[in-house]
């Protein structure tokens, strides 16, 4: 992407301001952008399309989805402060809104909303649970 002068390849620049990673083919950046377009991108889809048509697999989906969200953030940023404490290497640059703005906001709206969603499919799970135990303790009483 370093070499893309297109839009996209641009903001790839920008962001990369942020974090060198992603114009440095790291390992970890390649590996979890490759599961999310493979993986969690296409089961997004899944979800959205669940939601839609109030489909009995919307809060496993969801739940995976989250859980991968939530995952794969925690490793994108235990792996930075890891190498710039211990390795002495940061990937962002010093300025504070490129860390604050940029590394941290963007990145944080991915544990977040992920965290928001998997509470609600955890609750609505649980309230499902809990109406089926009842119905069967009531069938098992008569």
């Amino acid at each position: 992407m370093g070499s893309a002068q297109d839009f996209f390849g641009q903001l790839w620049k920008e962001y990369a301001l942020s974090d060198s990673r992603y114009l440095t083919s790291d390992t970890l950046v390649l590996c979890m952008e490759t599961i999310t377009v493979i993986f969690w991108g296409p089961l997004c889809f899944g979800v959205a399309y669940s939601i839609l048509f109030i489909h009995s697999m919307r809060h496993p989906l969801q739940i995976i989805v989250c859980m991968a969200h939530l995952y794969g953030d925690t490793l994108y940023f235990a792996t930075s402060i890891y190498d710039d404490h211990v390795h002495e290497r940061p990937y962002c640059r010093p300025e504070p809104f490129y860390f604050w703005v940029y590394y941290f906001g963007m990145n944080f709206i991915w544990i977040v909303v992920p965290a928001i969603y998997l509470y609600q499919s955890m609750k609505a799970i649980s309230h499902a649970i809990k109406k089926a135990e009842k119905i069967s303790q009531s069938l098992k009483s008569e």
